[in-house]
């Protein structure tokens, strides 16, 4: 997604080539969404591209798009008498920013345990068409001209007068700008061009779906643990989708599910609601790869100032894709700032914090 989003925005002004590793674009985090936009998942850093983002999923331009990406969700955060202070954590945090309503949640999620008693209800919160928003970012790279290379690894990248010369498993390419929008490999393709790593860690997240034949409705909120120890939302009739919310160090790699995780997502599932599992029908992981202070990494290389660091979305760079694009543009090309991101603070992206 962020080389596609990226992509889309450059192309038709400048030749943009993108290099992707795998037979099919999307192959990694992009497929292994779990396919939701809520403004306070990620907390405050990452809250101001999720909220630009959500008109410009909501109404996409018609050339871009021919309906909204987004359907109804909400979220309801959930916690037991003890997780009080989380509560009043995230009212404050967001407050005057996201419209959160404490609640009973007893009412919103038939079989939910008694001991779950406290509750605050995100209604803005969306579903995200994943698949349609890549295509949508494909298509307009395409039709602008750009060029995608798929099965094609980048080997080494060294500077050169007035740009680089990149070797790939494809042979050698020339280009005046390189833009590392790597996700969980944004490090190792920083080292193999000669650029210092930023700390970018990939972390595994494990992923289920469950059958439940007992479940009230479809139409549920996303349920979200305000300690952070799962989230499920309804995946269609009788069936769930669950995370333990666990985050493992990982190499980049083609993540897979450890059997420990799904037992944990699905004891915690059980702990929260009394809706009998029926049986695990799929599951997965994917790569969440965050900078140390878990914020997005965009901006120029300091020590490189023709190399582009567009990496470290974390788990949040579905739902802030076409904000952080636009903000992108903006600081690859040196234009103004675009009126839908204007009031996001770049600065608190740039890499030159961690030089």
């Amino acid at each position: 997604m962020a080389g596609a989003s990226l992509g889309a925005q450059l192309a038709g002004q400048a030749r943009v080539l993108i290099l992707e590793m795998e037979e099919r674009a999307g192959y990694h985090a992009t497929g292994r969404s779990v396919a939701f936009w809520e403004e306070t998942y990620g907390g405050p850093v990452v809250q101001p591209l999720t909220t630009a983002s959500g008109p410009l999923l909501a109404t996409p331009d018609p050339d871009f798009h021919d309906r909204s990406f987004l359907s109804p969700r909400r979220t309801l955060h959930i916690g037991r008498a003890g997780d009080a202070p989380l509560r009043d954590a995230l009212l404050a945090q967001f407050a005057g920013k996201v419209t959160l309503q404490p609640v009973d949640p007893a009412p919103l999620v038939p079989g939910l345990r008694p001991d779950w008693t406290l509750g605050v209800l995100e209604a803005s919160c969306r579903d995200i068409d994943v698949a349609a928003l890549h295509q949508a970012y494909l298509r307009r790279f395409a039709r602008a001209g750009g060029e995608i290379r798929l099965g094609t690894t980048l080997l080494a990248a060294q500077a050169q007068a007035g740009g680089w010369r990149i070797e790939t498993s494809d042979g050698p390419v020339d280009c005046g700008l390189l833009v590392n929008a790597a996700g969980a490999w944004a490090d190792e393709v920083a080292r193999r061009s000669g650029v210092a790593p930023v700390g970018i860690m990939p972390l595994r997240r494990t992923v289920v779906q469950l059958q439940v034949p007992a479940m009230p409705s479809p139409d549920l909120p996303l349920v979200m643990d305000l300690r952070a120890g799962f989230y499920f939302k309804p995946e269609g009739p009788g069936r769930v989708w669950l995370t333990p919310h666990d985050e493992v160090p990982s190499p980049p790699c083609d993540a897979a599910p450890e059997e420990l995780a799904v037992a944990q997502a699905i004891a915690r599932f059980e702990a929260a609601v009394d809706w009998p599992v029926e049986r695990v029908e799929h599951k997965w992981a994917g790569l969440r790869s965050f900078a140390p202070d878990r914020a997005p990494v965009f901006g120029f290389e300091p020590a490189m100032p023709r190399f582009f660091w567009f990496a470290g979305q974390g788990g949040f760079g579905i739902q802030t894709a076409p904000a952080a694009a636009l903000l992108g543009h903006a600081l690859l090309t040196r234009s103004p700032v675009p009126e839908a991101v204007a009031n996001i603070d770049a600065a608190a992206y740039g890499p030159g914090r961690f030089r």
